[in-house]
């Protein structure tokens, strides 16, 4: 009589892929959706949907207008809309995103800021210099970790 319906997330459609078993190093500028399921290090900037598949392992600061994370996450996501960590999904480290939804299962290990939406275009990606060895996540982790022995006295 009744019928069950499960609602599942829509996925747009992918203009750029990075395929499973796949793995790249550099940047990614794009005016297109991206999907990554394959492994990726760099940079990540789209002026539309970036979707982190299930079995991707991306270390990146990724800029989109949306996100959707389903894989592993090393780095920052900036976003102008919305930013999605699904069941599978985890995310070590900062976001700033006007609209985050988090699925019960879904890891976000870092800082949130919750901005406005505004016209203006994203920060641009901020190049590190090879003298910078440690993200500021691994940074925070020792600080972390340094703050949890016990002191001597």
């Amino acid at each position: 009589m009744f019928k069950e319906s499960k609602k599942k997330l829509s996925t747009p459609a992918t203009d750029t892929l990075l395929a499973n078993g796949t793995s790249f190093e550099g940047m990614i500028e794009a005016e297109a959706n991206i999907r990554i399921d394959g492994h990726f290090q760099g940079g990540i900037y789209s002026t539309r949907t970036v979707v982190i598949g299930e079995s991707a392992v991306v270390r990146s600061d990724i800029i989109a207008r949306d996100v959707i994370v389903a894989g592993k996450v090393f780095g920052s996501i900036t976003t102008e809309g919305r930013l999605t960590i699904t069941p599978t999904g985890e995310l070590y480290g900062n976001t700033a995103t006007p609209t985050l939804i988090i699925s019960e299962g879904g890891v976000l290990n870092g800082t949130s800021q919750m901005n406005q939406t505004t016209d203006a275009e994203p920060p641009a990606v901020i190049e590190k210099s090879e003298d910078e060895n440690q993200s500021s996540f691994d940074q925070d982790q020792e600080d972390t970790q340094d703050s949890l022995q016990p002191e001597a006295g």
